[in-house]
């Protein structure tokens, strides 16, 4: 039997080890792929007056975290083509989940509503004579019209803390047109329909210690 050259064996021997090494530096090295866009939501200017001084004797107000509904509780951006179906944007992202970021949005909004003697955001020691809970029903980037829109849903319920009585509750729903259909015009959008869907929370949280302190 004729016996394969000893230099070609070694050769072959170098380059299977050359190759093992190309593809476990592969492996190892650092990933091509670019670190995705990220994007928050952020307290936009108060279109209507300053913040209105509390009057004599009014409740304290605690926020309990913000919760989100099953789909739309990760940092992960959600948008539509066809109804019901969630797909989310490859290289784009959130800086934190939207509840999250709720929180401080939250106590900026009801703090300038003048309703409540302070506004604290739970966990806290502090002791209050309300309680807020929130959860986002859906907030996502529609593509079924021109131009896009980004809507946005929120449920609340106000709670009396020491009776656990449910003052009042509402959902709100308001629906922005982006001005482009990409993440950035989403996210522009998004901003906006929190903006208009926390004044509406907070005039209707006043509205609603206005008439329970009348009704006692």
């Amino acid at each position: 039997m004729n016996k394969m050259p000893s230099t070609l064996v070694l050769r072959r021997v170098t380059a299977a080890l050359s190759l093992i090494a190309i593809c476990g530096c592969s492996a190892l090295g650092p990933s091509t792929t670019p670190p995705p866009n990220l994007y928050s939501l952020n307290r936009l200017p108060h279109a209507g007056a300053g913040a209105v001084a509390p009057a004599a004797a009014a409740p304290t107000l605690i926020i309990n975290p913000p919760h989100a509904a099953a789909g739309f509780d990760s940092a992960r951006i959600i948008y539509l083509r066809e109804q019901h179906q969630l797909e989310y944007f490859a290289h784009s992202e959130w800086v934190d989940p939207p509840a999250h970021m709720l929180g401080d949005l939250l106590l900026a909004a009801l703090e300038q509503s003048g309703a409540f003697g302070a506004v604290v955001l739970a966990p806290s020691a502090a002791v209050g004579d309300l309680r807020l809970d929130t959860e986002i029903i859906l907030m996502q980037h529609e593509f079924q019209t021109k131009p896009s829109r980004v809507r946005f849903a929120l449920r609340a319920v106000l709670v009396d803390d020491k009776t656990r009585r449910v003052v009042a509750r509402r959902e709100f729903d308001d629906s922005v047109a982006a001005s482009s259909d990409d993440p950035y015009g989403g996210v522009v959008a998004a901003n906006r329909a929190v903006q208009t869907v926390l004044e509406r929370l907070s005039a209707f949280c006043a509205e609603a210690v206005r008439l329970s302190r009348s009704e006692n």
